[in-house]
């Protein structure tokens, strides 16, 4: 494809300010991120432990934490937005809906929910439910 100066002069600023505003944002350093060492952060029926959020090397930006959600409860109601993400249930039971199909998730189990797809998730089980949410990517 053949571009003119004027599709570069457009292009070319566009390109530096992506690549300036992902250099501008905290990288992830290697490290060992210890649970008991993780502060909480409480908020209705949750229990949040923040464990990293910034870019990686390829400059994704990839934010994990973990969540402790009350039996019965849902963190928020369902939702949508442009960033990926994968959540990992450690332990109890969670009823997750995509796009409008519901599945019962167990300990063990992983949901993937890709870019723009509604979906939420509730406790059903008796006890506490446990998981790791890494969110891939930025919303802006």
């Amino acid at each position: 494809m053949n571009y003119s100066r004027r599709d570069l002069a457009v292009l070319l600023p566009a390109l530096a300010a992506a690549g300036a505003s992902a250099q501008t944002e905290k990288t992830i350093p290697s490290a060992v991120f210890r649970y008991e060492d993780l502060p909480v952060k409480a908020g209705g029926q949750t229990k949040q432990r923040q464990t990293f959020n910034g870019v990686n090397h390829s400059g994704v930006h990839v934010d994990l934490h973990l969540t402790e959600l009350a039996p019965g409860q849902m963190p928020h109601a369902a939702h949508h937005h442009v960033h990926e993400e994968i959540v990992m249930l450690q332990r109890g039971t969670l009823e997750v809906t995509i796009n409008e199909k519901v599945t019962r998730a167990s300990a063990g189990s992983v949901v993937y929910v890709a870019s723009g797809e509604e979906h939420g998730w509730r406790n059903v089980g008796s006890g506490p439910a446990e998981y790791f949410v890494i969110a891939l990517g930025r919303d802006s």
